[in-house]
Formats: structure tokens, sequence, C-alpha cells
């Protein structure tokens, strides 16, 4: 299964520890996405960084919906490049299992959600940071 990760808050009076985990996993701005595994050593470096991202399971379909909008390989967008039935054999293959970096840049570039976010520095279901059940509904407002 993938996770999609979103970072939601900046830079301000952040421990080292968290902004070098925030780093490893090419998180550099807010707004930032990236698919990983639910491995273990995954899910210890979310747990470090909770205060600052919101993660959880993605289905297939958004992971779609992700690359024909914001996938990017090299510099040009991967709807430029490839057609959407290659485009949806990636979005399987990911799904189920490879790394998203060996087809598309493994960072997306996201905006701001519509209708903005619930609250920044509290966690799910308060607020928006932290673990969540489905991650589908928030990034399909950032999309």
């Amino acid at each position: 299964m993938k996770l999609a990760v979103i970072r939601i808050r900046g830079r301000r009076k952040i421990s080292p520890n968290i902004e070098k985990t925030l780093g490893l996993l090419r998180l550099e701005r807010p707004n930032h996405c990236i698919l990983l595994d639910d491995s273990a050593q995954n899910i210890g470096m979310l747990n470090i960084v909770k205060d600052y991202v919101t993660f959880g399971p993605v289905e297939e379909v958004t992971i779609f919906k992700l690359l024909c909008k914001r996938g990017k390989k090299g510099r040009k967008l991967l709807r430029a490049v490839m057609k959407e039935e290659e485009i949806k054999q990636v979005a399987t293959e990911i799904s189920s299992g490879k790394k998203a970096i060996e087809f598309v840049n493994p960072v997306f570039r996201l905006r701001p959600p519509s209708k903005g976010y619930k609250d920044t520095k509290s966690h799910y279901p308060k607020g928006d940071l932290g673990k969540r059940q489905e991650m589908d509904s928030l990034l399909r407002r950032m999309i």
C-alpha cells in the first residue's frame, strides 16, 4: 500500500532532527507531496515528523489524478510525455509497490487545499497534522 505524505507546516522553530528527517523525505517546502511504501523505516520517519506533515493511504484513482495533473518527468509534465493509458499503467505499477522515482520526479508540488486547512497546529481529526484514515479527500482538494 502506498502512503501519501504532504508537508503542511513551514520552517520556523524546527528542531534539527525533524529538519534532517524532512530533508531525507525530500519535503523541503509546504504543500509538497511524496508517495512512500508503508515499511517500518518509513513509518518511523513519519512518526518523527508527524507534527509537520500529514500522511495516509491513497487509492490508485487518486494516484492517477495526481500523475496526470502534477506529475513531471524532468522539467516536462507527464501528460505531455505519455499518453493517458500509459499514465494509468504507471499508476497501477506505483500502487502495486514499485517506486515512483522510476517513472516521475519524486516530489509533487501541490496547491494549498481549496476551502483551506482546518488547523495547522492540531492533529487529525481536529486539525490536519498526523496520520489520517483516508488521504484522498485532502489530495483531491490540493490537486
